[in-house]
C-alpha cells in the first residue's frame, strides 16, 4: 500500500481526520485536483465533516436540513462577495406599515441618505419600512433577503427580480446573513419580527459573539414608539438588574433620520474594524491617534484592560490574511471578555480625532 504521506506537501497531520489514512489522502487528493485559492484546511474540514456525518447516521431529516442550510450560506456569500467593499445597512421594521404612514415616509429617507453616504441597504425584501427603505436606496443599491412564509412575505416592487434577492428557507441561515455582511442596524417600529431581530442583534454583541457595529433606532416625527420599549428595558430590565447599564451603550435613539445617517457615519470616522488575534483585540483604524489620547484612554478605560496598556501597532504578523488593509494603523489591547459594552465607548473613544 502507497504510504498516505506521500506527496502532502509536509502539512501536519490534521486533528479532524476521518481516522482511516486511506480516506484522509483522498480527501487531500480531491482537493488537490481543485487549485483553490482559498485556506484549503478548511475545504478539508468541510468534506471530513460530511463523511463523519455519514459515518455518525445522522437522520435523512437532518441530511437534508444540513444540506440545504449549506446551500442557502453558498448562495448568500456568492450574491454578496462582488460588493464586500461596501458598508452595507439592514433595515428592520414592519412590512404592514402603508406608504402613506409617516414611518414608510421616514424609512424611504433614510435609505436614500445613507445611499447618499456610499452604503447599500439590506432588509428581508418585504413590503412596508423594508419596501420603503429599498425605495429609497434604489435598485443598484439594495440587497433582499427573503424568507420564504406562507403568508405575508412577498418581495417588494424595488428589489423583485435583482439578482440581490435571495430566499431563504431558513430563518437562522438568513438572521446569520443579516449579521455577518452588515455593518449597522436600523430599527423602525415593527411587530414580532422586529423585536426578535433586535434582540438578537444585542444579544450577540452584548455576549460577545458578534463584531460591535451601530444600532440605531428611528422613529417618525414625534414618534412614542421606541421611547416606550427603551422605558420597559430600563424600568424592568434595568431596574432588575437583568442588563447592566453599559449595555445600552449598544444602541442610540434617533428622534430624527438626519441623526441615525449621521450616528452611523460617525461610527466609521477613524473606526475601521477590528478582530481578535489571540486574546488582543486589534482595532483598526482610518488614521493614527495622538499619543495624547491614547494615554488617556489608558486611565478612561482602566477597568477594560485585563492586562498592559493600549498600543498602536502596525499589522500584526496573524492578519496576514487580510493583505487590503495591512497599511492602516492599529490599535491593540488586551481587555476583559466580560463587559462588551464597555468596548463600544473603546470605539467612541478612537473616534474623538
Amino acid at each position: 500500500m502507497q504510504d498516505p504521506n506521500v506527496g502532502a506537501s509536509n502539512r501536519p497531520i490534521r486533528s479532524n481526520s476521518i481516522g482511516d489514512p486511506r480516506l484522509d489522502q483522498k480527501v487531500r487528493e480531491l482537493v488537490d485536483e481543485i487549485q483553490m485559492e482559498k485556506p484549503r484546511e478548511l475545504i478539508e474540514e468541510m468534506i471530513v465533516t460530511a463523511l463523519k456525518m455519514a459515518r455518525d447516521r445522522t437522520s435523512v431529516a437532518d441530511l437534508k436540513m444540513l444540506n440545504r442550510a449549506l446551500k442557502e450560506l453558498r448562495f448568500a456569500s456568492r450574491v454578496f462577495a462582488p460588493y464586500r467593499e461596501r458598508r452595507k445597512v439592514a433595515v428592520f421594521g414592519s412590512a404592514r406599515t402603508s406608504e402613506d404612514a409617516e414611518e414608510f415616509k421616514a424609512a424611504e429617507k433614510f435609505g436614500r441618505q445613507m445611499r447618499e453616504r456610499g452604503y447599500m441597504i439590506v432588509t428581508g425584501g418585504g413590503d412596508g419600512i423594508m419596501g420603503a427603505a429599498q425605495r429609497g436606496a434604489g435598485r443598484e443599491h439594495s440587497f433582499g433577503l427573503n424568507i420564504r412564509l406562507p403568508f405575508e412575505q412577498s418581495a417588494n416592487q424595488t428589489i423583485d427580480g435583482d439578482k440581490k434577492l435571495m430566499n431563504f428557507n431558513y430563518f437562522f441561515t438568513r438572521k446569520l446573513n443579516f449579521v455577518k455582511e452588515t455593518h449597522a442596524i436600523a430599527l423602525f417600529p415593527g411587530g414580532f419580527g422586529t423585536m426578535d431581530e433586535g434582540f438578537e442583534v444585542l444579544t450577540l454583541m452584548q455576549t460577545g459573539k458578534a463584531r460591535i457595529f451601530p444600532f440605531v433606532l428611528v422613529d417618525k416625527p414625534g414618534g412614542t414608539y421606541w421611547q416606550t420599549w427603551l422605558a420597559f428595558l430600563r424600568g424592568h430590565l434595568l431596574k432588575l438588574g437583568l442588563v447592566s447599564e453599559d449595555d445600552f451603550n449598544f444602541l442610540h435613539h434617533c428622534e430624527t433620520v438626519e441623526c441615525a445617517v449621521e450616528h452611523i457615519a460617525h461610527f466609521y470616522s477613524n473606526y475601521h474594524s477590528s478582530r481578535w488575534v489571540g486574546g488582543k483585540l486589534v482595532i483598526r483604524l482610518q488614521h493614527p491617534l495622538s499619543q495624547k489620547l491614547v494615554e488617556k484612554m489608558d486611565t478612561e478605560f482602566d477597568d477594560v484592560l485585563a492586562s498592559g496598556k493600549f498600543v498602536q501597532s502596525a499589522a500584526l504578523p496573524e492578519e496576514s490574511s487580510e493583505p487590503d488593509i495591512a497599511h492602516l494603523p492599529r490599535l491593540v489591547f488586551q481587555p476583559r471578555r466580560r463587559n462588551f459594552g464597555r468596548l463600544r465607548s473603546v470605539i467612541d473613544a478612537v473616534n474623538r480625532e
